[in-house]
């Protein structure tokens, strides 16, 4: 019962952080009104990722609970693109990408044996996607449009998914999803707060 009731926590207060997870980093951007150190790849690779996953898990019909945030951060995602490529002047390239998200979506479901190899390359994509990310701060040598509340969610709710996986469907390869993706998100954050740092000795 106390198991139950720690799971219910953990799935819950999941949810909660991943339907304003996003909120900050946009919030940052139409502040600034520019998304200088933010990378275009890494969250178009970033939203392959999250529907290649969410797509899994309604294949083979996992737990509501386990994955219902997905949705949440798709949309997110959606909105937060929309906003950099609004103010890096490249809107117009918003409806390719949409079409191509909607016609990958519906190929993934033709077989079993696709959406399995699509969610073990899912995990290769989310990385890149941080990876991405990384080289977009690294070039730029500054974090201030990029929001580190943002990437402390992000670690938390991968830190949750882990316990809440391993507590219910026990999938490895969506366990090693997620602590690949933790590790990396760890990774972002230490960065941005090093620019952070490291803009503040040069003022």
């Amino acid at each position: 019962m106390e198991l139950e009731a720690v799971l219910m926590l953990a799935n819950s207060s999941t949810l909660l952080v991943c339907m304003v997870l996003k909120f900050p980093q946009i919030v940052t951007v139409i502040a600034a009104k520019n998304a200088w150190g933010l990378s275009v790849r890494s969250l178009v690779l970033e939203l392959v990722g999250f529907l290649v996953f969410l797509t899994y898990q309604t294949y083979y019909e996992y737990p509501l609970a386990t994955y219902l945030e997905y949705p949440i951060l798709i949309a997110q995602d959606a909105i937060l693109l929309m906003c950099i490529l609004f103010y890096n002047g490249n809107i117009g390239t918003a409806l390719p990408y949409a079409i191509l998200f909607i016609i990958g979506w519906r190929l993934l479901t033709i077989h079993r044996l696709i959406i399995d190899l699509a969610m073990n390359l899912s995990t290769y994509i989310s990385a890149l996607s941080k990876y991405a990310q990384l080289q977009s701060l690294w070039k730029a040598q500054n974090s201030d449009q990029v929001n580190a509340l943002t990437w402390s969610f992000a670690i938390y709710t991968t830190c949750m998914r882990v316990f809440t996986t391993l507590m219910t469907t026990q999938d490895t390869a969506v366990i090693i999803r997620y602590v690949v993706m933790c590790l990396l998100n760890i990774w972002v954050l230490m960065t941005i707060i090093y620019y952070r740092k490291t803009g503040k000795k040069e003022e």
